[in-house]
């Protein structure tokens, strides 16, 4: 499985971002596939989650509200739909990926594949 994430840009307080993470290599349907961010100086944090298949999204509290998580299968490509961002959401972010979605370790450690980050700064 390769991921590649785009989207990443600078922005002012309020704006908004979709970022992309088109998946190639994918050769099962229960994928568990995940947003994380990492700030400077900071842990890589997971933001957002969902099944490939669709469906069981998760937020972090942080995000809840202004981020959404999706999927267009059809493009193999997951999203990050990032509204009324605030400049603590700068951050690198990366989609990653899990062999099943149930019983991941939904942290760093628990992902099996990873795309490059995508940066994403806010200015307030």
């Amino acid at each position: 499985v390769q991921l590649q994430a785009s989207g990443g840009g600078s922005v002012q307080a309020g704006g908004s971002l979709r970022l992309s993470c088109a998946a190639s290599g994918l050769t099962r349907s229960n994928y568990g596939v995940g947003w994380f961010r990492q700030a400077p100086g900071k842990e890589r944090d997971l933001v957002a989650r969902m099944r490939w298949s669709g469906g069981s999204t998760f937020y972090a509290d942080s995000v809840k509200g202004r981020f959404t998580i999706s999927r267009d299968n059809t493009k193999n490509t997951v999203y990050l739909q990032m509204n009324s961002l605030k400049a603590e959401d700068t951050a690198v972010y990366y989609c990653a990926f899990t062999y099943t979605y149930f019983g991941t370790t939904w942290s760093p450690e628990g992902m099996a594949y990873w795309g490059k980050g995508t940066l994403v700064t806010v200015s307030s």
